[in-house]
């Protein structure tokens, strides 16, 4: 059997389309947009009303889908698409998303965004029923969930071209645990869901009468489509040749949307639970710079591009000017150089050069948007000194990362985490800045427009920076309680 990691998180971007003449071509411009999310590999699977087709591999979109000939064979009116990195392993041929599977009431493939935290115990009872593995993701885990579910659930049979099929994916969501956006594409409907706490997230749009399921508005603007509204937490939506039907087959729970996606993960340009994701930034800057200022500073430079909407809200709060003190090399990719040990050092400038005249003499305010292992601030401030800064003082815009994400966000075993192994002036020495400061969480959420966070009932989900975790993380914690999610499959 192909060995299973419990700790394999996805970072991934979705994109389907239904009852759309160019239903590839949208999909791969949708992922092209979603780029961000994903850089390890894309794929896409398309259905002509016949035969199902698929395209996978290692890579970005434009050099995956780099041909007419690949477009061509990618036929039909509805296609699902997907972009994955993954924190662990090699990408292989077999994990690239989306999945597809033949069941015996025909096609489906399978994209996926998010963690599931009972994966592995799921799929060891399924192994043990005799279940056959093909992929290491977790995704695999709700294609055999789907495949040994029959209609035995009490949720009354949906008003879709499918509803056996839509009921049998109900059946298996309930039987997970974890943070998930999901499309499936079968024979006849799209079907689109979220987890119940809504961690992660996914929006319907519409174009020339098609509906469309993408994780980001941005995927909407590339084709011109229009926003139609979010996903909500714990609801099933199935598309079909009459339109689009809501379900809601889970208990409610408090929403926790990943507020990871306004500090770093999503495009700025993208409207997220109905935020501008860029406003949501520049008002992280400046309360960070009402939280933290640095007086008689130069100039204020951000660590780009993430650090930018952040650097643009805390000069315009502190007043102090705005510089493009680095420069990113934007066509950066992956690189099959690998450089001699004395230059080996250098490679953070493949990406990011000090932009000397912004910053020699100056006393300079760094902007990033987060430290995880601080493997990169210490090369950047090494960069921005050896550019002759007079002092570099390092702000961030987001709380200590102190713990690991399970529900879907690249970050490391806390042992990697910075934050989770030094305190503050700890930290302020090895990146060998003259000051550090981190935005306070309360002030994160006053930056999200509320008056702070609250304590007995967090408004969003910061385990990364809290600890709290809403979902049960069943195969990382030996002895933790349930929690209402895990009840949803005993409802």
């Amino acid at each position: 059997m192909i060995p299973f990691d419990d700790k394999f998180h996805e970072e991934c971007g979705l994109f389907g389309i239904f009852g759309h003449g160019d239903s590839a071509p949208h999909t791969a411009l949708g992922l092209h947009a979603l780029q961000h999310r994903g850089q390890e590999a894309a794929g896409i699977v398309s259905y002509d009303g016949q035969q199902f087709h698929s395209h996978r591999t290692p890579g970005l979109v434009g050099e995956t889908f780099d041909s007419a000939d690949i477009m061509e064979r990618l036929g039909g009116d509805a296609a699902i698409g997907h972009v994955r990195y993954s924190t662990t392993g090699q990408t292989a041929l077999r994990n690239i998303q989306p999945l597809f599977a033949e069941f015996d009431f025909g096609g489906m493939a399978v994209a996926h965004n998010g963690n599931l935290t009972n994966a592995f115990s799921l799929r060891r009872e399924l192994v043990n029923r005799g279940s056959i593995f093909q992929s290491t993701t977790d995704t695999e885990v709700l294609i055999h969930l789907i495949a040994n579910s029959r209609d035995s659930t009490p949720y009354a049979r949906p008003d879709s071209a499918d509803p056996e099929v839509v009921l049998r994916v109900i059946k298996a969501l309930r039987q997970i645990q974890g943070a998930y956006s999901l499309i499936c594409l079968t024979n006849n409907v799209l079907l689109g869901a979220r987890d119940p706490w809504g961690v992660r997230p996914l929006i319907i749009g519409e174009i020339d009468g098609a509906m469309i399921l993408a994780s980001e508005t941005c995927a909407l603007d590339i084709i011109g489509a229009n926003f139609v509204r979010d996903v909500a937490p714990g609801e099933v939506v199935v598309i079909d040749k009459s339109g689009l039907k809501s379900l809601k087959p889970f208990l409610t729970v408090p929403s926790k949307f990943c507020i990871f996606e306004y500090v770093y993960f999503s495009r700025p340009d993208s409207v997220v639970e109905g935020s501008n994701v860029y406003e949501v930034r520049r008002r992280i800057g400046a309360e960070l710079a009402r939280e933290k200022p640095v007086n008689g500073a130069d100039v204020v430079t951000p660590v780009p591009d993430s650090g930018t909407p952040a650097a643009i809200g805390f000069a315009a709060e502190s007043g102090i000017p705005f510089e493009l003190g680095i420069i990113r090399n934007h066509y950066v990719g992956r690189t099959f150089i690998e450089p001699a040990d004395q230059i080996r050092h250098l490679g953070v400038r493949l990406k990011h050069n000090p932009n000397k005249a912004s910053l020699s003499g100056k006393k300079v305010v760094l902007v990033d948007d987060s430290i995880v292992r601080g493997t990169t601030s210490v090369k950047i401030v090494e960069m921005v000194r050896n550019a002759g800064a007079a002092e570099v003082h390092m702000r961030i815009a987001s709380p200590p990362t102190t713990h690991s994400c399970f529900y879907g966000v690249d970050t490391p075993d806390r042992d990697k985490l910075m934050a989770a192994n030094m305190d503050i002036k700890e930290m302020q020495h090895h990146i060998g800045v003259d000051s550090l400061s981190f935005l306070s969480i309360d002030g994160l959420y006053r930056a999200m427009g509320e008056p702070s966070r609250n304590t007995k009932q967090p408004q969003y989900c910061d385990a990364c920076f809290s600890g709290e975790y809403p979902i049960a993380l069943t195969d990382h914690q030996d002895g933790n309680p349930p929690t209402q999610l895990s009840l949803l499959a005993e409802k």
